[in-house]
């Protein structure tokens, strides 16, 4: 059975003490089992507080201008999630019909369909 390499230093010599890893390089303890959160990942919600990941359907909520143009986007249109950035506009995604745009995520709703 081969044990993971240390996530802190990636040292090869970890060994396992009941149902914990522990590195004898740096001193560090974890479980394997347990679930690893990012705390340097984005949270982006929908104006309704639904959390969004990347390759959600979402629609906007309102008539948005489309800025160094005439063009208007009209409420209902429906756009794919690509990405999160972090700024004002928050979300890279592509609309139907209307090319690859970035939005901000207070005028977007998550689509059930």
């Amino acid at each position: 059975m081969s044990l993971p390499n240390c996530p802190q230093c990636n040292s090869s010599y970890v060994y396992e003490d009941q149902a914990m890893l522990i590195c004898p390089e740096c001193a560090h303890e974890w479980n394997p089992n347990e679930v690893v959160v990012d705390e340097d990942a984005l949270i982006i919600k929908d104006m309704g507080g639904n959390v969004l990941q990347e390759g959600d359907k979402v629609t906007l909520a309102k008539d948005l201008k489309v800025k160094g143009s005439s063009q208007v986007l009209k409420i209902g249109t429906k756009a794919t999630i690509k990405r999160f950035v972090d700024g004002d506009h928050d979300i890279d995604c592509k609309l139907d019909g209307g090319g690859e745009m970035m939005l901000k995520s207070q005028f977007v709703k998550k689509s059930t369909v």
